[in-house]
């Protein structure tokens, strides 16, 4: 599952990591839930970043509701889920994040911690994306996609994002592929490729959105407690 994340890089950090020529700057969140925009790059505009709502509505939906409902979308069984199995042929998108959020249990409590990349590289996440219209109405959604977790997460969550760490991982996603190079591509990214810490439990409040989500919490209790 992953039901925050954050994005603070910068455009160059963008530009370079996707090869992509960035006009604007771009916008900073360090707390990201289910309906706000993301940034997005999807395989129908693969040289375009955009803005979409994160949680995917079905274009054949009858009324559209920004629920954040379909955040994620599980990689087993999904070329044949009613939601998922138009866009996992043909919808498919990067998100990009610094970081995702994900909550350990501890005794009755849960722990949030903040993971990503051990390099500190732009985090780039497999997505699927719909468009939903209707008169004048139109939202443009995504989910992000989860498998089994690699050894880094299973300490922390059962599950975790499919990341992409190789340039050549982000450029298939977008491509007209088969499905079955498609599915394969939805596995949990190589052990020790991700480093995580506890942060504040300011995090479950979606008001809060400040750096102070990215400091670690170093008082106990502690993950290894």
């Amino acid at each position: 599952m992953c039901g925050r994340f954050s994005f603070t890089s910068t455009k160059e950090e963008v530009e370079q990591t996707l090869d992509l020529t960035l006009g604007q700057e771009l916008q900073k969140s360090y707390n990201i839930a289910p309906t706000q925009k993301a940034y997005v790059v999807t395989n129908e505009y693969p040289q375009r970043l955009q803005a979409y709502n994160w949680g995917l509505i079905p274009h054949w939906v009858d009324e559209a509701k920004v629920t954040g409902k379909l955040i994620n979308a599980r990689a087993e069984g999904i070329s044949s889920k009613p939601s998922f199995r138009i866009p996992i042929r043909s919808k498919r998108c990067l998100v990009l994040a610094d970081s995702f959020y994900e909550w350990k249990p501890y005794g009755g409590n849960k722990l949030p911690y903040r993971i990503m990349m051990k390099d500190d590289r732009l985090m780039v996440m497999a997505g699927i994306w719909d468009i939903w219209k209707q008169g004048d109405q139109i939202f443009k959604t995504f989910s992000i996609l989860t498998t089994i977790p690699n050894k880094e997460m299973e300490m922390i969550h059962n599950r975790m994002p499919v990341i992409f760490s190789e340039k050549q991982q982000q450029k298939k996603w977008l491509e007209d592929i088969p499905l079955q190079e498609v599915l394969g591509m939805m596995r949990a990214i190589r052990d020790k490729s991700l480093k995580f810490y506890q942060v504040s439990d300011k995090l479950n409040s979606i008001k809060v959105n400040s750096e102070q989500l990215h400091h670690e919490v170093l008082s106990p209790p502690t993950l290894f407690d």
